[in-house]
């Protein structure tokens, strides 16, 4: 007997919601994880005075950072387009938003256990939660994004007033003087930077992100940091400072 025909619904490409990750965004994600590790190393190793490096006047240092961090910046802006084009839906959108601020909550507690003076009150976490809800708007609109991306850069940039330099304005940038804090991205330049993710994702998207496709061809465990990247970010440093606090006391 000849098998029946699969209905026309079964036979249907899958929904798009299976198609919400890329392969090389994934991986490029990961590089940014392990690059994040890295330093996060070289600072502990400096905490613990096993180093001599300055991560606060040190060029070097500062410019890994701004590069770190504007990768992973980036990054969140072309995953909320990726998250647009899946249709994901309002509430998958704020379930991710809600989840990243209780981790930037989570944050500003622990470092203040360690930092007390420095705590991270507004850092790159807080940033994203905000920046998200922000930019949710224009995500469809890569010419608009990426316009207020580079006058918000700019601004951040450009301006500053001593009105700012207080933590209840701070968050939002235009500080004459960096706050004492170990983590600080404020939404001016920061945001910017969302927003130019934006135009970088309708512009790898039109070409089904082939420009990426090399990345895929990396170790697998990259793919697998870009796809938990949250949790190994949360969980990362309290492991890197119990295994330095166990060698120092050797």
């Amino acid at each position: 007997m000849n098998a029946r025909r699969a209905p026309a619904a079964s036979r249907r490409a899958p929904p798009r919601a299976a198609q919400s990750r890329v392969a090389g965004i994934d991986v490029a994600r990961g590089i940014a994880i392990v690059a994040m590790i890295a330093y996060h190393a070289a600072f502990d190793l400096a905490f613990f005075r096993v180093t001599a490096a300055n991560f606060y006047r040190d060029p070097f240092w500062l410019h890994s950072r701004t590069l770190i961090l504007s990768s992973f910046l980036l990054l969140a802006g072309i995953s909320l387009v990726l998250a647009d084009r899946a249709d994901a839906g309002s509430s998958r959108f704020w379930q991710h938003v809600l989840r990243i601020a209780a981790c930037a909550l989570a944050v500003s507690m622990a470092s203040y256990f360690v930092f007390p003076r420095s705590f991270i009150w507004f850092g790159v976490l807080h940033a994203i939660a905000v920046s998200l809800v922000l930019i949710r708007p224009v995500s469809s609109r890569p010419y608009i994004a990426l316009a207020i991306g580079i006058a918000v850069i700019a601004a951040g940039n450009l301006y500053s007033s001593p009105a700012f330099d207080q933590r209840g304005l701070g968050w939002i940038g235009f500080a004459t003087v960096k706050p004492m804090t170990e983590d600080y991205v404020p939404l001016f330049p920061w945001t910017g930077v969302m927003l130019v993710g934006i135009a970088a994702g309708h512009a790898l998207a039109r070409n089904d992100f082939r420009a990426l496709a090399p990345l895929a061809h990396l170790p697998g465990a990259l793919a697998w940091l870009g796809r938990h990247s949250l949790a190994v970010y949360m969980l990362h440093q309290p492991i890197l400072l119990g295994l330095l606090w166990v060698f120092v006391r050797r």
